[in-house]
């Protein structure tokens, strides 16, 4: 029963990232918020090579998959990420802000090895980096006002991607923290999945907001036509 979980975990996330990948370049733009993607690459990576090392179970394949599948998404976020912030933020504020969260995010994931150990370390960082990236995908929905570089398919592979673990090893294998965390997931996946749900209903947004460069062209045009 917790390798089917893991199993299935594992083709739902690979769907998220695949789906992301092809949002990100279909669309210019990143489809994984940037501080959960940080953390995602950083935990797959670590406990990939890791378990290569020790003992190569199904999961350390996965992590391994995920781990590739993040660096193309990644690589959106560096070619397009710049387009979706404020115009003052330039590129040397770009780089180093980008250098600042994935060198942040290695540290969070050691600190939690040094604290829990390499056995309860993947399961509580994993969860908890969960629940935030559940958080931050609402957070992306109301910064691009809409579902811009965003899809139903990612938050439904999305909340079954953490739902099945969170059985595995919430309710099969008891863990009041896991299970509790777990589902506040659930609450949050689901309402981002209504929020999707309701744009695709109610507001035409599924074409581009205008970025950086359009928003500073229609300044200097509107500039131009009311200088006497």
């Amino acid at each position: 029963m917790a390798l089917a979980l893991t199993v299935l975990s594992g083709v739902a996330w690979t769907v998220v990232y695949v789906v992301a990948i092809r949002i990100g370049f279909q669309q210019r733009t990143y489809a994984i918020p940037a501080v959960a993607l940080a953390l995602n690459i950083a935990w797959e990576s670590i406990y990939g090579i890791s378990g290569l090392g020790t003992d190569p179970l199904v999961q350390t394949l996965i992590n391994l998959a995920w781990a590739a599948a993040d660096v193309l998404i990644i690589y959106t976020f560096l070619r397009y990420g710049r387009s979706e912030l404020p115009h003052f933020v330039s590129r040397l504020m770009f780089v180093t802000w980008c250098v600042l969260i994935f060198a942040t995010a290695y540290v969070v994931q050691w600190l939690f090895i040094v604290e829990f150990g390499w056995a309860g370390a993947p399961e509580y960082s994993a969860f908890l980096q969960n629940l935030l990236m559940s958080g931050l995908f609402i957070a992306m929905f109301v910064a691009r006002q809409g579902s811009r570089g965003q899809s139903i398919v990612i938050a439904v592979a999305k909340w079954i991607g953490t739902l099945a673990p969170t059985i595995a090893f919430g309710i099969l294998a008891g863990s009041a923290f896991i299970i509790g965390v777990g589902l506040l997931c659930t609450v949050f996946d689901l309402a981002y999945l209504g929020l999707l749900l309701w744009a695709r209903q109610n507001l035409p947004l599924d074409s581009p907001t205008p970025n950086r460069d359009a928003v500073r062209s229609q300044a200097s045009s509107v500039i131009e036509t009311t200088d006497p």
